[in-house]
Parts: C-alpha cells; sequence; structure tokens
C-alpha cells in the first residue's frame, strides 16, 4: 500500500554527490571562486553570462566579474559581501556537487556555521597578499570542531604578489602549523595557489604557477574520497508525524513519518522507540511511490510496526541493538549565535531532530580561544560567534548520539523561548578535546 497523505519527495545521495561550502575572510574572492566554479563546469546558462559580461563592462572591467553570478541579493550586489548561505549545484563528468557558499564577515559566522555543518570538504580561501588572518583561524577551528574531513587551502589572488612561490610556502606553512594544532593530519589539507578571476588552477594548470605540482581544484574535488560521517551507526529515524486516516480506504493506518537520519531500515528489522524504550518490528516501509524492503539515510519513508505503542513527533525510532541511551544532564559545545551573551541559568528551549524541550544551561566550563588555539577555563559568559563547552539539564529527554559519533542525532539548536530565534548551534558531547589543545 502506498503512504495515504505523505507526500515528500525522496532523496537520496551515492558516492557521485560531495557536499562542498567555502569559507573565507571579506574580500578573498569566495564569489569569483564559486562564480569560476559554475563557469568552467559550464552550470550556468548563455544569457547569464551574457548578464555579467554587460555589467562587468559597464562597470569598466576587462573580464567578466564571475562574482555577479553568484551574489543574488541586492545588497550583496551593492557592498560587493557575501550575506546569507546560498546552496550552489554543479556538475562534472565524474562527480556531482552542492556547494554551501557562506559569507565572510565576522557577524555572519552563525550563517557559515550552518553552511559548512554537512560539508565533507571546505574550500577556506586566503588572499596571497593578507595571508593568514584572524577569520582563517577562526574558520579553521569551526571546520575542526564540526569535523568536516577535508580542507582545501585555495590561496587566491596568488597572480597579485611579487614572489608567488615564497608567498605560497609562508602561508602553507603558516596554515599546516593552525591546522595540525587542530588535529588535522596533512593528508587531510590540500593547499593550492589560484587566481579564481582568471582561472589559474582551478579547472586548467596554470603555466604561472611552476612552483605547484599539484592537481586542479576541479580535479581534486573529482578525486577526493568521499569519506562517510565517523562511524557507521544503526537506524536513526526522527518522527515527524503520525499518520492516522481513519478513512474508509484505511481504517486502521497508523504510520510514522520523517526522514531517516542515519543507517537504515528493512521490513523485519527489530526497532527500539527512544526514549520511551518500546520495542517493535518493522512491518512495512511506505513512501508515496510504493513499498520498499529497504531505505537508507537521506530517504523520506513513513514506517508502519507491528506493534499498536505509542509513538509520538519527537520520538526516535532506532534499531534495537544500537540506540542512543535518553538523556538530560550533558556536556556540550555551543557556537553562540545570540547577541545576547549566554550565562549560566539560562533558559531557553532546545530542539533536537524534531523534539523542543525546555533546557537549562548550568555551568560554562570552557571557552575556546579560536585566535590562540587556547582553552579558558571557566568563563563568565560566552559572546557572539564564540565557541565554548557548557553543562544542559533538558526538561524531558532526548536520544542523542555524540556529535564525533553521528553529526545528526548528535547537534541540537538552542532557541529563544520567547522570540523563536536561533541562539546557538550545538554538538552533544566534549568535542573540544579532540583538538590538541593547551
Amino acid at each position: 500500500m502506498s503512504t495515504p497523505t505523505l507526500d515528500s519527495p525522496a532523496t537520496a545521495t551515492g558516492a557521485d554527490l560531495l557536499r562542498i561550502a567555502t569559507a573565507g575572510s571579506v574580500d578573498d574572492g569566495k564569489s569569483t571562486l564559486v562564480g569560476r566554479l559554475l563557469f568552467d563546469t559550464k552550470s550556468v546558462l548563455a544569457d547569464q553570462i551574457d548578464a555579467v559580461t554587460k555589467a562587468s563592462v559597464d562597470r569598466g572591467m576587462d573580464t567578466p566579474d564571475l562574482s555577479l553570478l553568484v551574489d543574488g541579493l541586492r545588497a550583496e550586489r551593492e557592498q560587493g559581501i557575501t550575506i546569507d548561505v546560498a546552496y550552489r549545484y554543479f556538475a562534472t563528468p565524474a562527480r556531482s556537487f552542492v556547494l554551501a557558499d557562506t559569507p565572510g564577515h565576522v557577524q555572519y559566522t552563525r550563517n557559515t556555521v550552518s553552511g559548512a555543518s554537512t560539508a565533507q570538504l571546505v574550500i577556506l580561501l586566503v588572499d596571497a597578499r593578507n595571508g593568514i588572518v584572524a577569520q582563517t583561524r577562526r574558520h579553521a577551528a569551526v571546520m575542526a570542531l564540526l569535523g568536516v574531513p577535508r580542507l582545501v587551502l585555495a590561496v587566491n589572488k596568488i597572480d597579485l604578489v611579487d614572489d608567488p612561490a615564497a608567498v605560497f610556502a609562508e602561508i602553507t606553512e603558516q596554515f599546516g602549523e593552525i591546522t595540525r594544532s587542530l588535529g588535522y593530519a596533512d593528508d587531510q589539507v590540500l593547499p593550492i595557489p589560484v587566481s579564481a578571476l582568471h582561472g589559474d588552477n582551478i579547472a586548467r594548470r596554470s603555466e604561472n604557477t611552476p612552483y605547484y605540482s599539484g592537481p586542479t581544484l576541479i580535479e581534486h574535488l573529482e578525486s577526493v574520497p568521499n569519506q562517510p560521517d565517523r562511524r557507521e551507526v544503526g537506524l536513526r529515524f526522527p518522527v515527524q508525524y503520525v499518520i492516522r486516516p481513519r478513512t474508509p480506504e484505511y481504517p486502521d493506518y497508523r504510520g510514522y513519518a520523517g526522514q531517516i537520519a542515519a543507517g537504515r531500515v528493512s521490513v523485519g528489522d527489530e526497532i527500539v522507540v527512544q526514549p520511551s524504550g518500546q520495542r517493535s518490528r518493522v512491518v512495512t516501509i511506505d513512501t508515496p511511490d510504493g513499498e520498499l524492503a529497504t531505505a537508507h539515510t537521506g530517504r523520506s519513508v513513513t514506517l508502519l510496526l507491528a506493534d499498536d505503542i505509542d509513538v509520538s513527533r519527537g520520538d526516535l525510532i532506532a534499531a534495537a541493538g544500537d540506540a542512543p541511551e535518553p538523556i538530560q544532564q550533558f556536556t556540550a559545545t555551543v557556537c553562540w549565535l545570540g547577541d545576547k551573551p549566554l550565562r549560566a541559568g539560562a533558559r531557553l528551549l532546545l530542539k533536537h531532530g524534531t523534539k523542543t524541550t525546555p533546557v537549562i544551561i548550568g555551568g560554562l566550563e570552557t571557552l575556546f580561544d579560536e585566535q590562540d588555539l587556547a582553552l579558558v577555563d571557566a568563563p563568565e559568559s560566552v559572546e557572539l560567534n564564540r565557541i565554548g563547552r557548557i553543562s544542559l539539564t533538558t526538561a524531558e529527554p532526548i536520544a542523542a548520539d555524540d556529535y564525533r559519533v553521528n553529526r545528526e542525532t548528535g547537534s541540537f539548536l538552542l532557541i529563544d523561548p520567547v522570540g523563536g530565534n536561533t541562539l546557538g548551534a550545538g554538538l552533544v558531547g566534549d568535542v573540544l578535546t579532540s583538538l590538541n589543545l593547551s
């Protein structure tokens, strides 16, 4: 039987899809780089190129300003900066890509955290004329905390410095010291000298960089292993909606709809519903297109169980042999996104998966100094765009994994209970211990 009311398209990811993001400081050339990637992979229409060329000529430029392909908001075009996260899609014969184009301004760090949270690789730009700056260190630290498996250091505008080989070597060495301190191995980070404006080492190897013998950016993106998150875990299925039609056609139908956050599920699998601990067995996997025998991560489905048990929105259906234990008091690392500093005793809402529950912030244990790559004990507050380790107590138990085990079920949001604004992005567990910090 097909699902009577659920009408969500299925999504699936495979080895030929890589999720990437860009990050960098203001004016490092992110928008031009993204525009160049779209242009060189023929992922933009001819009329868009014509419009960009005309606009560039009107501005007195000799070459097309490819940043105009991606800075879509009016404020972005006027100021020449990226404000919001925008998702771009492009492909080569070898692989498809989803790219999160994130802002560079410090005040938009929250957007960068959001855009990079699901990335398997981040392209971090540095202006060759300026070298490593504070925002470079901040972004590298954020990527390490988020567990992004691989980084590309794109040393952009390499054509504008007098001694490009020496500049590239110096920036590479400085960035290597930072990433090694953050726990990255050398083979997880690839430095590439590029000129996004002229296309050097983006899709074609440049004769202007004889000191560099590595791959172009696109060659690297095509060949880098599509590394899965952390370790394989069993089924993680946050229940989004309970389907009870109670119609003559479906008088006894009870399905639990949602998207598989991790793992897989097959008909006949034993499951446990958390936080209640009730157990049952999957008897049907429904989709708008018909029943499935097995469904994988990212697929939107409706599960029917063998037993008539109490399951509600916010519950987690998990593999019986590999289910996270419900928790109410725990430690987490939080990136604070609110204008008002976070202090101990704050009463907020915590959103984990499809569940929202009141939460009280306990102690502020440690503040991460991303510039000195050090930890500061017992801070009085966590300011905007700062990262700290805190303790929390939720009103209701949540079924959460450690973030280092699984991103989707190990992350949460802190929300203003009055205005509904997102105030913080949290990672369950002490991810700061994975960094080599003093």
